[in-house]
């Protein structure tokens, strides 16, 4: 049996908690309160035969077991050891994996990214794991001996010197030698699958900066391939088969034009190779290596075995400049005057008259010279090439570059060697840095070696090492074996264009030639192999969703359309042709990904995450630092505008992630610095309160939960980011009423159900649910403990108690009005939003009036609301109105001309206005009202009693005497209703169209239900049969009690005090409804609640509020915390 007291309402309640053995429906609908009595104990199927025999044993004294059940049974038998033995801990195992499987599965991590399934596939059999040698070292040695050792090294030490191309190397092997120990450090501190370099920054420093850094990596390797592919050219086109090119490529625009056509035939064979099967480019891999380790062996061995020259290169100079070598005569007799005639002069041999004659050869001609180009170890060619000779764009190739004899004087070029580009120091370094990268080779294959933890920092510290060593040695072997002038001609003019490398060379020229040839395809073809599947890896990692379409693997597992990516952006190097300009677009690449390498150390090891752990110990947080501060240092040094632009593309992609928001949990480094710097920042806000100027409001954000455990009301969270325009500390939260033990599940699924409102609105808050059996002293408990340090809510927003009028324990607004006590209490302002549903939307944009009833002073906190709401887009076009009210004896002029003076050093813009309250007496609505008012809370008392007598009060007033109440009766809703329209029918004909008695019923409500009040007592007011006589006395009796009490109703008279207090709130609610009825939002100071506290006080400071407001969709009630919020200084 139950009762069921149902009334139409307008609005629902929206203060925190339920009532007992309750609900409270949804804003639109009726609110219901159902009173339920005690359900029956649930049926326990889980009874086992023994227990009810045991249940029958001490009900009847005896035992009747079924036939085929023993007395005995054995109830260890058939069960586990976990169940027998850790029978303690059976909830847990049920949710938590054992510890001997935990073991297990972690003892047989698989670290390599499996492909795509083939289901007609043979087994494979289980690879050999690589050791230190073979899976990092070697690896790493291959990729970091490049194509700029061959061909470029030579001229950098002669364009350099020894001094400063040995300065130029050395800063290179510094970077990546400190980003190889910080590595070492990453990779060491747990397992690194396969993905290596992007795994491992990925997960130290969060998916957007690995995201950013795992796309310039892939850019970097990839345009690393468009290197290699031209460098190959370059060799075989100048060194080996000058005949395969299409035009003269003497000229630099043939030149690097045949570069392009042979660059993109060679990227269209390698990326074939690199669709039909890895198989081949491992195998190729391996040949590479044998080539570029035995031509390096060959140099050094020919420099030895020539310590003393050769005659395998000659050149010719003319004075201080370089000529080039005749391609018909290579005998020394091509560098004589009277070869050289026809080349500089226009007129016949005349070694008397040089007047028709080039004029740098008239004055030189019999200063030339035919030199060794290998001078030898033992000579003094290190110290003629000790210093550095920087050329500029089209100068002569001199002993000094700045000589006069290097300078042109735009006569032409003759015979003569010319400079091709600008050099300096900081170009240089830009050209040769790609000659060092390659460290990540041995981190890529992590997922093949036998003990990863171990492998990689040692075969990666080595092999950065050993070519740091091989790249030193080299500087210092070149500058003394070779003549200045030759190492200056970068393309081998003087000598025929021959690779000079090559020709020191042991046994033969050739070995180096076709040994580095091969070498940088090998190179090529490993970037193209590997670029590929980084970006498939990134795609697969879901962090940037326009690379989705990337993650899709072909049948036999490889990333075909990341390829066919990958080949676009590598023709897109190659279109660039010179060796060059591509080399510092690389550069920039991998500086950003080894500085961040850099970084990620460095963070995780001065914030000291429980997580940090590495294996290797030798590194220190001030050499991440010093790598990151030479990564960046070499970056701005090579290219400034590269550099902004390597910049720009990570700060993109990182918003990118950080836009579509990157749901990834990975533990990364950035969340520890994030907690350093709050902790810094708390303990700095621990020093004092926030000045005047800084103050802003930091909202604590009470939510209340429908049966669903959704938000009740969602605007409260859209106000909420309107106020905050993303900006200060906004706490959510929620009190569910009961045990924490019984409703934990609820409490979790509360705060998931919240943090998905919040996404939904996109609003940045801290959400926390708190499980308490008093809601009013969890209220209380989060306003004093809410925040940490000096990060505190200093504002609390509440909901304003729609279906307050309509319950009859007055729980709702007795929450509500404890809550506001405990907000002055704790100095806190507070909002009360009212109307809440009829707020704008976050995509809605509104136009119109934001009023401010400004009544009393509040801090200035009435004032500074508006101005924040329009910060929003959706209130950014509305005005502001000030309100301000007067009495007679004020001066209104005056005051309205201060209160713009006020608002102009506010820097506020407003519309001011000052209204004047005249004197009135207390109409008979008021009286009616207050006297209605206090007839309800008489009722309500009435209906607290005990079941019996409310069903009998309820009965009085749904019987015979229901008319009485209806019909002319001075105390009557009709009457007063009739007095009310009478009385203000020629005072405000308005007020006679918006008073009733009867709450406002919305929209939605009108379809539901008509208004008025209806009373539904269910099977306990409608008997099923004739009562009995004694029932009948009783119902009787019952009867004539409830006549007394409606009589009782009938004698109250007003407290004048409530009388007075009615009055204001009828008169301010008349002002403000006819100069705001059509303001987007009305703002007004919230009235402090009774300082007497008891039910009949609360419930007529809630009438109260009701009527201030009345006729107001959306009003904004605000009570400051006491203290100055606004200043007027600066």
């Amino acid at each position: 049996m139950a009762e069921r007291f149902k009334v139409s309402a307008a609005s629902t309640n929206a203060s925190y908690g339920t009532l007992e053995d309750g609900k409270v429906a949804a804003p639109g609908a009726d609110d219901v309160i159902t009173i339920t009595g005690p359900s029956p104990e649930p049926f326990d199927s889980a009874h086992s035969v023994l227990g009810k025999a045991e249940d029958q044993k001490k009900t009847n004294g005896s035992v009747d077991l079924p036939d085929n059940q023993p007395f005995a049974v054995d109830e260890n038998e058939g069960l586990s050891g976990y169940d027998k033995n850790l029978y303690l801990y059976s909830e847990e195992l049920e949710e938590r994996p054992r510890v001997v499987s935990l073991v297990h599965s972690l003892a047989n991590y698989n670290a390599i990214i499996p492909s795509a399934n083939d289901h007609d596939q043979k087994p494979v059999r289980r690879q050999t794991k690589l050791g230190t040698m073979l899976g990092v070292f070697l690896p790493c040695i291959q990729n970091i001996f490049g194509v700029i050792l061959f061909i470029r090294l030579t001229w950098i030490v002669g364009t350099a010197g020894a001094l400063e191309s040995f300065m130029v190397v050395l800063m290179c092997c510094c970077v990546t030698l400190l980003t190889s120990i910080s590595m070492s450090a990453i990779a060491t501190n747990g397992v690194v699958p396969g993905g290596g370099s992007y795994f491992m920054i990925s997960r130290a420093l969060g998916p957007e900066f690995g995201g950013a850094v795992g796309i310039l990596f892939y850019l970097g390797t990839t345009f690393a391939s468009a290197m290699y592919i031209i460098g190959a050219i370059e060799i075989l086109l100048l060194y080996i088969e000058p005949r395969m090119a299409i035009s003269d490529i003497s000229d630099d625009a043939n030149k690097f034009d045949n570069f392009r056509l042979y660059g993109t035939i060679l990227l269209l064979i390698m990326a074939t190779i690199v669709f039909v099967g890895v198989k081949f480019v491992n195998i190729f891999a391996t040949i590479a290596l044998v080539c570029v380790l035995g031509s390096i062996l060959s140099v050094y061995v020919g420099m030895f075995v020539n310590v003393h020259g050769s005659d395998a290169l000659m050149t010719c100079r003319l004075g201080e400049r370089l000529l080039k070598e005749d391609p018909v005569n290579k005998s020394a007799s091509a560098c004589t005057p009277e070869h050289l005639w026809p080349t500089f002069c226009k007129s016949p041999l005349d070694l008397h008259n040089r007047t028709g004659c080039y004029y740098y050869f008239a004055d030189h001609f019999n200063e030339t010279y035919y030199e060794r180009g290998i001078a030898g170890i033992a000579s003094s060619s290190f110290q003629k090439n000790l210093y550095s000779r920087y050329p500029r764009k089209n100068n002569y190739v001199t002993e000094n570059g700045s000589s006069v004899a290097a300078k042109n004087l735009g006569m032409g070029e003759y015979n003569q060697i010319m400079a091709d580009i600008t050099t300096s120091f900081t170009v240089l370094i830009g050209i040769f840095f790609p000659s060092v990268t390659g460290i990540m080779a041995g981190s890529n294959r992590s997922g093949d070696l036998a003990d990863a933890q171990k492998s990689i920092p040692v075969g990666t510290i080595c092999a950065v090492l050993v070519t740091s060593t091989v790249y030193l040695t080299g500087v210092m072997f070149f500058a003394a074996t070779f003549s200045p002038l030759l190492l200056l001609d970068k393309f081998g003019d003087s000598v025929g264009k021959q690779l000079v490398v090559a020709q020191v060379a042991w046994p033969h020229p050739m070995v180096v030639t076709i040994g580095s040839l091969l070498s940088t395809i090998g190179a090529g073809l490993q970037s193209l192999t590997g670029a590929p599947r980084l970006l498939q890896a990134i795609a697969q990692d879901n962090i940037l969703p326009i690379l989705d379409p990337l993650s899709v693997s072909s049948k036999r597992g490889e990333p075909v359309r990341a390829l066919l990516v990958t080949a676009f952006i590598s023709e897109v190097g190659i279109l660039i042709g010179n060796l060059d300009e591509i080399t510092p677009i690389i550069t920039m690449f991998f500086l950003m990904c080894y500085g961040f390498v850099n970084l990620a150390c460095a963070l995780q090891t001065l914030l000291r995450t429980p997580s940090w752990r590495p294996r290797f110990k030798y590194y220190h947080w001030m050499l991440s630092f010093l790598g990151l501060s030479l990564c960046i240092t070499v970056m701005f040094m090579t290219s400034w505008y590269y550099a902004l632009v390597a910049m720009v593309i990570a700060f993109v992609i990182y918003k990118y992630i950080e836009f579509r928001g990157a749901e990834k949990e990975w533990g990364d480094g950035i969340r520890g610095l994030a907690l350093s710097a709050a902790r810094f920042s708390l303990l700095r806000l621990e020093e004092g309160p926030p000045h005047t100027k800084n103050w802003r409001p930091q909202l604590l954000l009470f939510a209340k939960l429908d049966s669903e455990l959704n938000i009740k009301y969602p605007k409260l969270i859209t106000f909420a980011s309107q106020l905050k325009a993303g900006k200060g500390l906004t706490m959510l939260v929620t009190v569910l009423e009961g045990d924490f033990s019984k409703t934990y599940g609820e409490a979790q699924a509360a705060r998931l159900s919240i943090r998905k409102e919040l996404d939904h609105e996109k609003v940045k808050a801290f959400v926390d649910v708190l499980a308490a059996q008093n809601v009013i002293e969890a209220i209380n408990h989060f306003m004093q403990t809410a925040g940490m340090g000096g990060l505190r809510p200093n504002t609390a927003v509440l909901g304003w108690p729609y279906g307050w009028r309509h319950q009859t324990d007055a729980k709702a607004h007795r929450v509500f009005l404890e809550s506001v006590r405990n907000t002055s209490a704790n100095k806190m302002a507070l909002l009360v939003p009212k109307g809440i549903n009829f707020f704008p939307a976050n995509n809605e944009k509104v136009v119109g009036n934001i009023d401010i009833w400004w009544i009393v002073h509040d801090g200035g906190l009435l004032m500074l609301l508006p101005f924040l709401l329009k910060q929003s887009r959706t209130w950014k076009g509305c005005k502001m109105r000030i309100f301000t009210v007067a009495q007679m004896e004020d001066n209104s002029i005056q005051i309205k001309k201060d209160l713009k003076t006020f608002l102009y050093h506010l820097r506020i813009e407003a519309e001011v206005d000052v209204v004047e309250m005249h004197d009135s007496d207390i109409s008979a609505y008021t009286y009616e009202r207050t006297l209605m008012m206090e007839q309800r809370n008489q009722m309500l008392q009435e209906m607290r009693l005990s079941r019996k007598e409310r069903n009998s009060v309820v009965e009085a007033i749904m019987g015979a005497d229901m008319d009485q109440i209806r019909r002319p009766s001075i105390s009557t809703v009709q009457d007063v209703q009739d007095i009310v329209d009478k009385s203000f029918k020629n005072d405000s004909p308005v007020r006679s169209s918006k008073v009733h008695f009867l709450e406002r019923v919305l929209p939605e409500e009108a379809a539901a239900e008509p208004p008025g009040i209806s009373v539904d007592l269910a099977e306990d007011l409608v008997p099923s049969r004739s009562p009995s006589p004694q029932r009948k006395d009783e119902k009787d009796a019952a009867k004539e009690a409830g006549k007394d009490g409606f009589k009782k109703l009938l004698d109250i008279k007003p407290d004048k005090a409530n009388v007075r207090r009615m009055h204001t709130a009828v008169k301010l609610n008349e002002v403000i409804v006819s100069k705001s009825h059509d303001a987007q939002l009305v703002i007004v100071n919230l009235p402090g609640p009774p300082k007497i506290q008891s039910s009949k006080n609360d419930s007529n400071y809630m009438e109260f509020l009701e009527v201030l407001t009345e006729g107001l969709d959306r009003v904004l009630m605000v009570r400051g915390g006491g203290r100055e919020v606004i200043t007027i200084y600066s």
